[in-house]
């Protein structure tokens, strides 16, 4: 069996928790290096990356990048778990909203904002996640989380409906719960509103087209192609600067030894967090650039052709 390395973006299905699919995925695979990059909901669908074999090692950095959802929301009816799946626990039967008021709403939510995390979230308290005691019918205070609204853009709104329904599209940090951006959109439009649909269309730079179904990649496990249709380790680190070790300093490198500032191109800055590649290209792991002296030091190192 090939040792499969590199991350593999999914569209994930509705009915999946993430947990599913990489268990579906170390079946297919028949591997069991495998992490997937962000929690999502059995209901949301959408793009989810796996990585595979050593390129597990980038999972955090793949959750620390933004990520970009398409969200429909219902205005008159909340839920106790913030989405339609939930008990309704407020109903607001007339709902005079225009599509102007739902613009200017939107537009006050860009930029940085905090959240309360829903009850039914798997957010930890007191060693028991949140969703846990919502179950067993307890509601605790939460400490509200501080997350980055990037782009809020409507994309549709439909105010004929009995219940007026809002799509929107929304780029954000990790972290941040789009069922409870909906419920916060309704509050500062004077009504109740809980999430419809949810999908995941970007994560980490990955795209809705970068990605393959459970299905197609049994296919490509069996016709020998999955290796070429998975991304590179070091995508997950596209958003940190590039620079090249030269030649005579490759080896001290990748024993993770200190290595002098002008060993690397371009000239580092320092305090930076880096891609450092060889003189061929190959990609030789993530280093930090000292504050004081200059010196590169690793953080994570990958030597080639190793698993």
């Amino acid at each position: 069996m090939i040792p499969y390395e590199g991350i593999l973006p999914i569209a994930k299905p509705v009915g999946f928790t993430s947990h599913d699919v990489v268990a579906k995925a170390r079946g297919i695979l028949k591997m069991k290096r495998i992490g997937h990059t962000g929690t999502l909901d059995p209901a949301v669908t959408g793009v989810l990356p796996l990585c595979l074999g050593r390129a597990t090692r980038m999972v955090e950095y793949l959750q620390e990048l933004p990520k970009e959802y398409e969200a429909t929301l219902v205005l008159g009816i909340a839920t106790d778990t913030e989405d339609m799946t939930g008990t309704v626990i407020e109903r607001e039967e007339q709902v005079s909203v225009d599509a102007e008021q739902v613009s200017d709403v939107l537009s006050r939510f860009i930029g940085t904002t905090s959240q309360i995390p829903p009850m039914y979230s798997a957010v930890k308290q007191n060693g028991k996640r949140l969703y846990e005691l919502a179950r067993e019918g307890k509601v605790v205070e939460r400490k509200p989380r501080e997350v980055t609204i990037h782009e809020l853009e409507l994309l549709s709104y439909q105010a004929d409906k009995p219940y007026p329904e809002l799509s929107f599209r929304v780029l954000c940090s990790k972290g941040t719960y789009i069922r409870t951006l909906c419920v916060d959109i309704g509050k500062a439009l004077g009504v109740p509103a809980s999430m419809l649909i949810l999908k995941r269309t970007m994560s980490a730079g990955i795209r809705e087209e970068h990605c393959l179904t459970l299905e197609q990649v049994s296919e490509h496990v069996q016709a020998g192609t999955l290796q070429s249709c998975l991304l590179p380790i070091d995508r997950a680190v596209q958003h940190l600067p590039a620079h090249t070790v030269q030649e005579e300093k490759l080896q001290a490198a990748l024993q993770g030894q200190r290595i002098s500032p002008y060993a690397v191109k371009p000239a580092a800055k320092r305090g930076d967090v880096i891609r450092l590649y060889g003189p061929a290209e190959q990609f030789l792991g993530i280093f930090r650039v000292g504050e004081e002296t200059g010196a590169i030091t690793p953080v994570k190192v990958f030597l080639p052709d190793v698993d």
